[in-house]
C-alpha cells in the first residue's frame, strides 16, 4: 500500500472508531465483546420471564389490595429462572445436532481429495496451522462466491465453499478464506451462534405467547370484571406489553451484533494463520465483487457465511441489524492491523 493509502486507511479506521492493533489484541477485545453481548442475552431472557412472572402475579393473585410495583417479586424470580434455564437446556440440545442440521439447509456435498485435491491441501495446511484436526471439507454447487463453517467441536467440524469461489479466487486468496473459516472452527463461534440462536427464538416466542394471552385475557374478561391491584396492576400491564413488544427486537439487534463481532475474530484468527493480511483483503473485496446466489442462503443460516448471501450491508444506522460487518469496515480493520 502506498503512503497515502496507508495514511487514507488509518483515517478512515479513526472514523469509524477503530483504532491501531494487532490481530492478537483484536481477537482478545471481540472474545470480550461476545461474552458481554451473550450475558446481555441472558440477561434480557431473564427480565422477561421476570416480567411475565410478575404480571401473572399481580393480576393473578391481587383482589383489592394496590400492588407495589416497587417490591421484588416471587413469581418474577421463579419466571426468569425457569426462562433462562429452558433456553440454556434447548441451547445445549441444539448443539448435539445443530452441524447436520446447517449441512441439510445449505445443500453442500463433501468431496475427497482426488476431486479436489488443492482444497483439500489448503484445509489441511490450515488445519495444521491452527492446531486442530482437518475439517471435512464440503462444497456447494453454485458460482456464487461464498464460503461456511459448522462444527460444534473442533474435532468434527466441516468447512465449505462454493464451486464458484473455488473456480474464481487464486491460492492465496483461497487459502485466507479458508483461514477465515478456520477461525470460526478455532473460536467455537459456530457454537455461541447455535446458543445465541435459540436464547433469541426463545425469547421472539415467549414474547408472541404473551401478547397472545393478553389478547385472549382480554376478550374472556370483558368490561364487567373486577378491578384487581389498584394501578400497580395496570402499570405492570403496560411494562409486560411493551417489553413483550421490544424484547425480540433487542434480542435480534443482540444476536446480530454477535454476529458481527464473531466476523471480525474469524478475519484475525486468519490473518494470524496465514500471516498474510492482504490476501483476506484481495479475497473480501473479490467476494463483494462476486454477486449473491440465494439459492445458498436463508434467514436461518445467513450469519455462517463470510459474506452475508442475501444482503449487502453498510454503515450506518441500518448496520445493526446486520449480520456482517460492511466490506468496507472489515478491510479498513486488516488494513490498520500491527499500526499503532
Amino acid at each position: 500500500m502506498s503512503d497515502a493509502g496507508a495514511a487514507s486507511a488509518v483515517a478512515e479506521a479513526a472514523l469509524l472508531g477503530i483504532h491501531g492493533t494487532d490481530f492478537i489484541a483484536a481477537q482478545a477485545a471481540n472474545r470480550r465483546n461476545t461474552w458481554v453481548l451473550i450475558l446481555l442475552l441472558i440477561l434480557l431472557g431473564f427480565a422477561l420471564g421476570y416480567v411475565i412472572g410478575w404480571a401473572i402475579e399481580a393480576w393473578g393473585t391481587a383482589d383489592d389490595r394496590p400492588v407495589d410495583i416497587l417490591a421484588v417479586s416471587g413469581a418474577g424470580l421463579l419466571g426468569g429462572a425457569v426462562l433462562s434455564g429452558i433456553g440454556l437446556v434447548s441451547s445445549a440440545a441444539t448443539l448435539m445436532a445443530g452441524d447436520r442440521i446447517v449441512l441439510a439447509m445449505t445443500g453442500a456435498g463433501e468431496v475427497d481429495a482426488t476431486a479436489e485435491p488443492t482444497l483439500h491441501n489448503v484445509v489441511e495446511e490450515m488445519a495444521i496451522a491452527a492446531g486442530l484436526p482437518k475439517p471435512k471439507v464440503v462444497v456447494i454447487e453454485t458460482d456464487a462466491l461464498n464460503a461456511f463453517a459448522t462444527g460444534m467441536k473442533t474435532d468434527a467440524a466441516t468447512i465449505g465453499v462454493t464451486r464458484g469461489l473455488l473456480n474464481t479466487l487464486p491460492r492465496e486468496q483461497l487459502q485466507a478464506v479458508v483461514a477465515h473459516e478456520m477461525g470460526h472452527v478455532l473460536n467455537l463461534d459456530t457454537r455461541y451462534m447455535a446458543a445465541v440462536g435459540i436464547m433469541v427464538g426463545l425469547i421472539a416466542l415467549v414474547s408472541d405467547m404473551a401478547l397472545r394471552s393478553l389478547r385472549f385475557g382480554g376478550r374472556s374478561s370483558g368490561s364487567g370484571s373486577r378491578k384487581k391491584g389498584g394501578g400497580g396492576a395496570v402499570i405492570v400491564l403496560i411494562i409486560l406489553i411493551l417489553f413483550a413488544i421490544l424484547a425480540p427486537l433487542a434480542a435480534q439487534m443482540v444476536r446480530f451484533a454477535v454476529s458481527r463481532q464473531r466476523e471480525f475474530l474469524a478475519d484475525a484468527t486468519s490473518v494470524q494463520l496465514t500471516r498474510n493480511p492482504q490476501g483476506l483483503i484481495a479475497a473480501l473485496r473479490s467476494l463483494g465483487a462476486g454477486g449473491k446466489a440465494p439459492e445458498i442462503g436463508n434467514r436461518a443460516i445467513q450469519h455462517l457465511f463470510i459474506v452475508n448471501p442475501l444482503k449487502d450491508f453498510a454503515t450506518g444506522g441500518s448496520a445493526l441489524f446486520a449480520t456482517h460487518p460492511s466490506l468496507e469496515e472489515r478491510i479498513t480493520r486488516l488494513q490498520n492491523l500491527g499500526k499503532i
